[in-house]
């Protein structure tokens, strides 16, 4: 996906739900932070979406523009319709988001998860994607080892879970053995 293709995104969300402000908590919410992020953060072709203040509304923007959609077919791309419920994230997310609204967005204005704060939802998410995905914001310095650790002191989750995914913030920031031909 690309910053324009969001904005497509983001403006066709708010006409549907009716609603001016949008929350990106998916993958390609990098997209706000990092307009030109590496090529490998920008793989999805979806758009993890919930409007602001009417988070019911999430499935009309999933049945309209979301997966298998006419405009998933016309335009290779999608909005799922998602509830906030969805990310587990740190306290202060909201006060972090990266505002995406100009001309292309029409009148509404996305909201996207800050760098940080969309790798903690990844590793609480700890799918396979996920944990590449982390990798790779590490690797590209797109997050850092310092914040990630302080993001996850301020979030809510089992011991256990806690443990694991600090575990894999480490891991992600270790240095890389160079590859051999």
């Amino acid at each position: 996906m690309t910053r324009s293709e969001l904005e497509h995104l983001i403006r066709a969300s708010g006409a549907i739900a009716n609603d001016p402000e949008l929350i990106i908590i998916g993958s390609q919410a990098i997209l706000g932070q990092y307009p030109d992020a590496p090529a490998v953060l920008l793989a999805s072709m979806e758009a993890d979406i919930y409007p602001r203040n009417h988070p019911e509304r999430a499935i009309l923007i999933d049945d309209a523009i979301g997966e298998g959609s006419y405009f998933h077919e016309q335009f290779g791309y999608f909005a799922q319709g998602v509830g906030p419920e969805t990310a587990v994230l740190p306290e202060g997310w909201e006060l972090r988001l990266i505002r995406v609204g100009n001309e292309q967005t029409g009148g509404s204005t996305g909201w996207c998860l800050e760098a940080n704060d969309l790798a903690i939802s990844k590793y609480a998410a700890g799918r396979e994607k996920d944990r590449k995905y982390t990798a790779e914001l590490a690797r590209s310095g797109l997050t850092t080892r310092e914040t990630l650790h302080e993001r996850l002191a301020a979030t809510t989750v089992d011991g256990d879970l806690l443990r694991m995914i600090a575990s894999r913030i480490d891991r992600d920031f270790e240095p890389r053995e160079p590859s051999r031909p």
